[in-house]
This record gives structure tokens, sequence and C-alpha cells, in this order.
């Protein structure tokens, strides 16, 4: 089957991938070696796509109230009753809530129908909850959502800066051009982040700042740079406005709000001041934040004060978690913003995209951000809804106020690949194409635009998300200005309504664009006009604000909005986990990818845990005045004492105890939206279950427990399981969960090591339960690799003599157990991360696990001491 290029639908760094089907379905995935984001690079993520191809989890049939329906009758139902809606209440009743999983040419059509044709801005994007701080920062101080660097800046510098990113785990590839760029030429890397993350195996100083610290850092950094005379005084006097107002309160802020290490401080202060070529990163752990808007003003001032900007090797630069996100927000997906960097609140805009469109209306204010949106939902407010290719029942803060919202509108429209969470609370369910079988663009962190490019056909009644939005579109009595055939017509009307705003000043012009190949479209970075292609921006000036000069902005920094108190004593720090994707509709597809976590699990530090009586590999309960959740305690210094760190992967799904969403206060930065997904209040007790349990089946399983969690392995399951109260009978609790009322038992019951049964059909194991008083111990990798073998050797729990337990998985892009890296350390000597990828590979495809090899060198040799 003939190869074709696209590019990787996980995060913002936007890889290249060469897909070739395999013709039943599948494809063999690779790099792209010629793509500028990756050079042939590809994330255990990215690599593992292949294995989220099945069928099996699809949505191949349109649903209404549950039952399977024919396109024409949703659709019919979906633009009557917005119509309806809209008709009864007015535009503002109804609104859109969007992915940056989506394509540009999907993005552009849903905003073309709410914004210019239905006539509200209430239209929001996930987007919101992952960099929205980023967005309102830039607008406040360029006048344009604009990212003035590339990728090439982080190999350019000579100290790069990552603040609140882990980008060992969250971009990994990225991690790898940085790490590559240090080898090469000596880069110092400073990670400022409360938590010792993977990232800070390359650091030359770690910063542990206090939570929300971030602004108090900055404003002492811009002093600093002003003290020992790295000002730019001719770049600020001839392109920035604002320089004195903004150093007068840095002056005035106190640095010891970071609880930083006085020294370390100073060096760093140091390194930043004296050091020219300077890259500053920045993720979610500044943007999301209730003050996220200002901490990204603060690293601004200082790349402006300097004019270390839109050159190379210098730069503010803002890593987005989606493969679209950009994307999304260069099409207007933010419900405060028009198509194309024009701005909402300017009638000049607003007539000029109406004009474009030709459209009845144009939405004239902004709408409803996501935590907004979902507020009104609850109150009755917006009455008809309509999600695409995202989870908020899951993923939004306050997530189960979130889902009593979904489920309490008077009509849910869902379009989506599988169901979720949210999909379970829809009125109407909408089968969309996947990855794999749609074709679009997309924009990565650094304006590259690249082609995502269909290899596989459609499934079932799926169809692409532009075409599902236009027929309602049709239906609803807008079909000419809908009746595109191909994302590539979308396209093109796009970058010429891109020339509409270069030509009233705007920053996003792709008009060069209209017209071109789109089969052939390769990698482009924007701008892209008859007179420039690409580059940085802000070098000589040249902003967007009315006076064409930057504007710095005092910066007061503020505590997290809650405070710890007795009865909730720490404060929770959420994120990702290297392996894993959002809520992970797609990663847990791969049984690979879930070797390395399989569970959610909760990061506290020793002395925290002794004090509370908590022991490794228990359970405890997580509780915040939003929720609560059961989570696997993970003792650590990772974290700092009174401070804790959950991931935010699992689902009602995967681990429905484990949401960690639910515990999050749905607090928001007033500038952008964001919500503060880092620093809510949360007390934790341990759980003491009556039984803990380890579930392995070729099947899915009937879990029900107090706590469990599962995840595919590739033989079948594995779960995790613990209850209250023990069963009165083991074997009848294990068919009931394996759905196997006559297959052969085979079972061994011990008071210290508990009840252990094997399940065989025709005589090899098809499934087994292990329960003990305590967290079960074995060969959980070992026993997973034994469904579908001959006999009951699993009971066992780990292999007989002769035989290798490879154990948890270090590097899934060669699936490389823990025991494995051990053995070779210890029988054949080796010192370093080389020397294991020499010896075993591992480390040597995307690297991300390298740090997680360096610290067993460091335990190795510590042991050793």
């Amino acid at each position: 089957m003939k190869a074709l290029r696209t590019t990787c639908p996980y995060c913002g760094v936007g890889c290249g991938v060469i897909a070739t089907p395999d013709g039943a379905g599948g494809a063999s995935i690779k790099g792209d070696p010629d793509h500028p984001a990756n050079r042939g690079r590809l994330c255990s993520k990215g690599a593992a796509l292949g294995e989220t191809l099945g069928l099996g989890e699809r949505i191949l049939t349109p649903q209404v109230n549950g039952q399977p329906a024919g396109w024409d009758s949703a659709l019919d139902l979906v633009a009557g009753r917005f119509a309806q809606t809209i008709r009864d209440h007015g535009p503002g009743s109804v609104a859109f809530y969007l992915s940056g999983q989506m394509l540009t040419e999907d993005y552009y059509a849903a905003n073309k129908l709410i914004k210019g044709y239905i006539g509200t801005a209430n239209v929001d994007t996930n987007s919101r909850l992952c960099m929205a701080s980023s967005v309102a920062g830039h607008r406040r101080a360029f006048g344009s959502d604009t990212v003035p660097g590339t990728y090439e800046d982080l190999e350019a510098a000579d100290l790069v800066v990552l603040v609140g990113s882990n980008l060992a785990w969250c971009h990994p590839v990225l991690y790898q051009r940085l790490v590559a760029a240090k080898k090469a030429r000596g880069t110092k890397v400073v990670v400022i982040d409360p938590r010792r993350t993977a990232t800070c195996d390359i650091a030359d100083l770690h910063l542990p700042l206090a939570p929300g610290s971030d602004a108090a850092l900055f404003n002492a950094a811009l002093v600093a740079l002003a003290d020992r005379g790295a000002v730019d005084h001719a770049y600020t006097a001839a392109h920035v406005s604002g320089f004195e107002a903004a150093l007068a309160e840095a002056r005035a802020s106190d640095a010891g709000q970071t609880g930083l290490d006085p020294a370390a401080l100073a060096t760093f202060l140091d390194w930043y001041a004296t050091t020219a070529r300077t890259v500053t990163v920045y993720s979610q752990g500044i943007n999301q934040s209730a003050t996220g808007t200002d901490k990204v003003n603060a690293i601004l001032n200082c790349h402006l004060a300097t004019g270390r900007i839109g050159r190379p090797g210098m730069g503010p630069f803002s890593v987005t978690g989606q493969p679209n996100a950009m994307g999304g927000r260069e099409v207007g997906g933010l419900a405060n913003m028009l198509a194309c960097h024009l701005d909402i609140e300017n009638p000049t805009h607003r007539a000029a995209v109406q004009g474009f469109w030709n459209s009845p209306a144009i939405a004239d204010k902004p709408g409803l951000k996501a935590v907004e949106m979902f507020d009104a939902a609850a109150a009755g407010r917006i009455r008809a809804l309509w999600i695409i290719h995202t989870n908020p029942a899951v993923s939004m803060p306050d997530a189960d106020r979130v889902a009593r919202a979904i489920k309490g509108c008077d009509f849910v429209v869902v379009s989506d690949v599988t169901a979720t969470d949210t999909t379970r609370l829809a009125d109407v369910i909408l089968p969309a194409t996947a990855w794999g079988e749609k074709s679009g663009t997309v924009t990565n962190s650094d304006r590259t635009i690249s082609r995502q490019r269909a290899f596989l056909p459609a499934p079932g009644q799926a169809r692409d998300d532009w075409r599902i939005i236009a027929d309602v579109a049709k239906r609803m009595g807008w079909g000419a200005a809908f009746g595109w055939d191909s994302p590539a017509q979308i396209f093109d009307e796009y970058a010429r309504l891109s020339g509409v705003a270069g030509a009233l000043g705007r920053d996003f012009d792709i008009s060069g664009l209209a017209g071109v190949d789109y089969g052939a479209l390769e990698p482009t970075r924007w701008p892209v006009t008859p007179t420039r292609q690409g580059g940085r921006f802000f070098g000589a000036g040249g902003f967007y604000t009315p006076d064409g000069r930057a504007r710095m902005l005092p910066v007061t920094p503020q505590q997290p909005a809650a405070k710890t108190t007795p009865r909730y004593p720490f404060r929770l720090n959420t994120g990702r986990i290297r392996d894993q994707w959002h809520t992970m509709t797609r990663s847990a597809l791969s049984p690979r990818l879930s070797q390395h976590i399989a569970e959610p699990f909760l990061e506290l530090h020793p002395d925290d845990a002794a004090n509370l009586g908590i022991e490794p590999a228990t359970l405890v309960r997580v509780t915040s005045p939003q929720g609560q959740a059961i989570l696997r305690a993970a003792i650590t210094e990772r974290v700092q004492r009174g401070q804790v760190f959950a991931p935010m992967h699992w689902t009602g799904a995967t681990a429905p105890t484990g949401r960690i969403d639910a515990l999050v206060a749905a607090v928001t930065d007033p500038f952008s939206g964001q919500p503060e997904s880092k620093a809510s209040v949360v007390a934790v007790t341990p759980l003491r279950p009556a039984w803990y349990g380890f579930a392995v089946s070729a099947d899915a399983q009937n879990l029900t427990a107090t706590y469990w969690a599962t995840a595919r392995h590739e033989g079948g399951w594995r779960s995790e399981l613990a209850g209250s109260e023990a069963p009165e009978d083991w074997e009848i609790y294990a068919r009931t969960l394996f759905n196997l009322p006559d297959a052969t038992c085979l079972s061994v019951r011990d008071r210290v090591r508990g009840t252990r049964l094997a399940f065989l059909q025709e005589g090899r194991a098809v499934a087994a339960l292990f329960t003990a008083p305590d967290p079960v111990t074995l060969a959980r990798g070992h026993v997973a690799a034994q469904i579908g073998a001959e006999g009951a050797q699993l009971l066992a729990g780990r292999p007989g003599a002769g035989q290798a337990d490879p154990g948890p998985t270090v590097c899934a892009c060669l699936n490389i157990g823990l025991h494995t890296i051990t053995r070779a350390i210890a029988t054949q000597g080796l010192t370093s991360v080389a020397q294991i990828g020499t010896a075993l590979q591992a480390g040597t495809s995307c690297g991300a696990c390298q740090p997680e090899l360096a610290a067993l060198l460091a335990q190795r040799l510590e042991a050793a001491e």
C-alpha cells in the first residue's frame, strides 16, 4: 500500500508521520524525516499510533436518545432543535464547545456557522483549559496572539528556561531537540517547577518555587535585568511602552514569595541577566492559574525590556498541548476572537468578516468562555449545546457539576469517535471520522501549518466534522454559504479571508496559500504572503497595537485563589503522564502505552505520608470542597511537603474514582477565563480497604468494587481493585467479574498471600484474580502475558525457574521493562544512559524514558556506595 505523509494527532509539537496502510484497516507508523518539527523522531505515543486504529471502540452510526438513527433524521433533529431554540430564546441560548483535536477546516466551519449565521459568540474550545492565558498575555503585550519565535530558537539559545513545562513527558520530541542542543553547544537549562519532573534530568538548575509565585520570580528577573545593565534602552524607546511602570511594580514585589534558596535564586538571576540568547519556554504551569495572564506578561516584560525577542535564540515561547490548539486560535475558536486573529470588539473587523462571509449576522461581543458556558447550561440559560471531540464531563474543573449541567441541558449533541463520559449524557450522538480517516490542516506551536491526510476509509456511517456542520447549516437555511465539496475549498476560503485580515494590518495572513495545490501542501510556517513567508516576529518592533508599540504591564504577584486550611492542608497539582493523552480515548487503546503507569496515583512527600500513616502502594482518599477521588499512593520526594500531584487522564470508563478534575475548583483567570488547575486545596486520608486485588483476563471485565482501574495488555485486560468488604465467595465474585460461569476454576488460598483463582477454557488460562489484605505483590507483566497459555502457571504470580520477568515497562517505544534494565546494569556494568541504549536500545527512540534510566543508574550507584 502507498505510504502517506500526515501529522501526529497528539501534542502541539506537530510531528510529521509516515503512515503505510496494511490493507486490513491498520497501518504502520514511522516518523517523517523531512518534517521540520521532528525530523523523523516520534515519542512513545506517536510511535504507538498504529495500535489505536481498530474499530472496536468506535461509534459507527448516529444515535438519538440512545437508539440507532439515520443521518437524515438525526441532522433534521439537530437543525430543528437549534433553530427552534433560537426562535424561542434568542441566539445566546445556544452554544458550541469545540476541541483542539479538530482540524482547522472543521473549526472554521463551526465558527462561521455560530458567529456569522446564528449570530452568537457562544463558541469555545477545550484549548481554553490549556493556553488561553498565553493568548490573553500575547494580546495585551503585542496587540495580537502572535508566537514570536520558532523551534530553531531552542537550538540557537545559550540559556533555555523551562517554566511550568515538563517538556520530557509532555513534548518529548522538543525535549530531545533541546538535549541534542545541550550536548552540541553546552546550552544551559533551568527548570522552574514546584515538582521535580523528568525534565530536571537535563537541568543545570532546578528552582522548586512555591506554587503560584512565578510572577514574583519574573518580577525579580526584570529588576535584575535593569540593575545589571541588560535592558536594551534603544529597543524600548523605539518599540515599547510601559517600561518604567512595569519596573516600578517589579521593584515593589517580594522575591521571598518564591520560597527559593537565595543562592539558587541568585544564580538564576545572574544567568538570566548576562545571557543574551535566552529562550523562556512556558506551558500549563504558567497558563493554568487564576493569575496566568499576569504570569505570562511578567515573562514577556523581561523579553521586551531586553529586546530578546524575534531574533535567533531569543524570545518567550508558549508550547501548546494539543495538535491544533493554534489552528483553533487562528480561526477564532475562542469565544472572544474572530477568525484570522481579528478582534470581536472591533467594529471594522466585525464588518470585514461579515462582509466576506456575506452573513446575515455577526457576533458583536465576546461569548461565554468554557467555565461560563457550563455554568450557563446549569442555570438553564444555554438550552442547546453541541460538543465536538472533547470530554468536558471529565476534563472540566468541578467535573461532577459540569456533568450534571450537561445532563440537565434541554438538548445536547455530541460529535465524537468513541463513547465517553460525555457522549453518555447526549440526546444525539453523531459519529465522526478519526485521525487517519479525515483530511485537513493543523498548526503547531511554532506556527507551522501541516496536512493531516486520510490513509484509511471512513468506517460505518462516520462523517467528517466539516460536512456534518455544513449539513446542519443547510438545514437551517444557509446552504449556499456552506456548499463546500472538500476541505480544500474550506482552506481556500479561509486563506482568502486571512488576506482581508492582513489588509487590516493583522499578523495572521496566509493569503499566499489561496489556490495552492492542497493535496501537495508542504509544512509551511505562517505568515505566507506575496512578500513574506515564515520567520520570526518583533525583532525590529512592528507590534499589532494601535501605535505599533508593545506594552509592558505592571504585574502584582498574587497567591493562589484557594487557601490551605486545617481541613484542606494540601495544595493539589495536576498534569499529564508520559504515555497517556487527555482522557485516553485514543492512547488507552494501545496496550504498551498502559504498561508504564496503569492506574491513577497521588504523589505525596514521605514526611506527609508518615504523618498520615500512609504506606507505599496503598490507597488514599483525596477530598476537596468540590469532590473526592481514590488514588494509589506514590510516596516520593518529587513533590514538596504540603503539595501533592495527580494525573488528569482517568475517566468513568477507566477508573471512576480517579477523575481528578472532580476535585478542581472552577476558579478562573479574570482576563483569559482559564481555570486554575494546579492549585486547588485538598485533604488526604488513608483508605484502608478490606482487600486489594489484581485481575487479568482475555475479555473486558464487569468491574464492581470500591476502587478499580482497568487497562489493556497485549492479551486482554488488567485491573487493579480494592473493596471495603470482602465477598462471601471469591469464586462467585470472580465468575461474575470475568463473565465466566462455566470455565474451570483453579484456586489457591493462603492467609498471608490471600486468594488466587485462575480460570481455564480448553486447558488455557483466560482469566485470573489475585486478592490479599494488603496491596498485591506479583509480577504483573508476567502474569498478564500468561493469558492464553496452557495450564495455570500464572497462579504462582512470578516467573518460574529459567524464566525472566521484564518488570514494569520503562521504555514504551521498545517495550523494555524495569527488571530487564536493572539486570543489564548489574551484569554488564553499565554506567551511562548511552550504554543502556547500546545494550538494550532503551531510550534510543523518543528518549522520554532517559530520565528514568538515569534515575535507575543513580539508584545502582547509591546502593553500591
